[in-house]
């Protein structure tokens, strides 16, 4: 990358600054080893939740409550979030931040387990969005799940879909950076699906459902 480039990414990711609340999860999420998403793709999931009136999102990974945060940030005031974390001690610290925004309990479904255990209980065409950010060996499961999930018109949105810089060299070729390379893959080729890679945080991978 040039150092303009760099310079551009680095303007970018501080164009919405992230304010206290932010900065308290984010370091909460740092303390308990959570990597949550950052500035710039969180700001883009805020506009994406605005976008299409988001009154019914899920969450795959609550880590700290960061992304969950920026997701409530743009939904109506009568939207829910569904959230779903393996780790209590996470959704501790995400209820954590979501008193200190002032987001009434019914705003909130924290749902403690495993996703791929929990996703296909969740209803099919129900969902205004869905965001993918937990363990990567799972994504293509859960983009799938997500698919069904969404309405029309619905935003599946995947995070570290750049994960690190790695995906778009074609000489790296470890488990994880293959997964989600060929997540990308699979959402691009989807006849069901309009999507876009950003380059915001590590990667944004975005979708709409026809």
């Amino acid at each position: 990358m040039s150092t303009d480039k760099a310079q551009s990414w680095v303007y970018c990711e501080e164009f919405v600054p992230e304010d206290d609340v932010l900065l308290r999860a984010r370091e909460r999420a740092g303390q308990l080893g959570c990597t949550p998403v950052l500035p710039g793709s969180g700001a883009a999931l805020t506009v994406l939740a605005a976008a299409v009136s988001a009154r019914a999102v899920v969450e795959i990974g609550t880590g700290a409550g960061v992304s969950s945060l920026y997701l409530l940030r743009g939904m109506p005031t009568d939207g829910v979030l569904t959230t779903i974390d393996l780790e209590l001690e996470h959704q501790r610290a995400a209820k954590e931040a979501f008193a200190e925004e002032g987001i009434k309990p019914t705003r909130t479904r924290t749902i403690p387990g495993r996703a791929i255990d929990v996703l296909p209980r969740l209803t099919d065409g129900a969902y205004d969005l869905v965001l993918v950010d937990a363990d990567k060996e799972s994504y293509p499961e859960y983009v799938e799940q997500a698919v069904r999930m969404l309405r029309p018109g619905g935003v599946l949105a995947v995070d570290n879909a750049l994960w690190h810089d790695r995906v778009a060299d074609p000489a790296r070729r470890d488990e994880i950076t293959t997964i989600i390379r060929e997540v990308g893959r699979t959402v691009r080729a989807d006849e069901r699906l309009v999507p876009a890679l950003l380059p915001s945080g590590d990667g944004l991978l975005v979708a709409v459902k026809r």
